[in-house]
């Protein structure tokens, strides 16, 4: 019996090391990182620390694109925006904008709000050192201060992940963590179809929402599609297209601590 047992242990060892070798890609949700000693949302968000989304009984909604610039997308989302006087904050990624430094100067002209996705897009995890993801920081914010003359003040980690490192470092650094409301992470990453990102959004439209979009998908973009769809209807709608900075002061939660 015991041999049985033993070699079926043997026959599973293979497959256990692959697994290993290979974790869920980390951009699939915003989650926390770490074992049961990490905080939660709940926590966070309490002390302010990261933002997902405000409690407002106002029609404002942030819009927000990570990963660019690209040289193709971002212009042609630029140009929706501006069509229906949009106004959207950037979380842009060092190496990119590097290449495309024109694109980054053109979003900061004509309004949006720039913000810090790190240099290089790295996957922190939970045992990275707060100096290291410090560094990701403040290299970026380099460049885009350079570019734009104006200093960022939010960062979003990339993949969503928070811990107390990345906030711990992300403050030491100057800047307010924002993630997206849960209900409004559109995956146009995975190329999902446009009707499906299109019903993320109005399906799910609500006050004070921080909405997720990619400016940078490197197969079969859908993003910009989508938006023809979206940005028209929630104009009809009544809701008001603001930055994330601008969106902030709106929170009641906020108002009524300081009041």
């Amino acid at each position: 019996m015991r041999s049985i047992i033993f070699r079926k242990i043997l026959l599973l060892m293979p497959l256990a090391m692959v697994l290993a070798a290979f974790p869920f890609p980390s951009f699939v949700t915003a989650q926390k990182q770490g074992g049961s000693n990490d905080k939660g949302r709940e926590y966070y968000e309490a002390r302010g620390e990261i933002v997902w989304e405000i409690n407002t009984d106002e029609k404002v909604i942030a819009l927000t694109f990570d990963d660019g610039p690209n040289a193709a997308q971002t212009p042609q989302i630029l140009d929706l925006l501006k069509q229906y006087d949009a106004k959207a904050t950037f979380f842009v990624v060092g190496k990119r904008m590097e290449k495309y430094p024109d694109l980054v100067r053109r979003e900061a002209n004509e309004g949006h709000e720039l913000a810090n996705h790190t240099y290089n897009h790295p996957y922190f995890k939970q045992s990275t050192p707060i100096e290291q993801i410090r560094q990701e920081i403040l290299k970026n914010e380099q460049l885009i201060t350079s570019l734009t003359r104006h200093k960022p003040r939010l960062f979003r980690p990339p993949g969503g992940f928070y811990s107390e490192n990345i906030v711990e470092a992300s403050k030491e650094a100057g800047y307010l963590t924002v993630l997206w409301s849960w209900h409004q992470d559109t995956k146009d990453w995975r190329s999902p179809g446009v009707d499906k990102i299109v019903r993320k959004v109005l399906d799910n439209a609500r006050n004070g929402d921080i909405v997720l979009f990619h400016d940078h998908v490197e197969k079969n973009p859908q993003t910009v599609e989508a938006l023809k769809q979206i940005l028209p209807e929630l104009k009809q709608r009544g809701f008001r297209f603001v930055t994330v900075s601008e969106l902030l002061p709106f929170n009641k939660m906020e108002s009524s601590v300081h009041s």
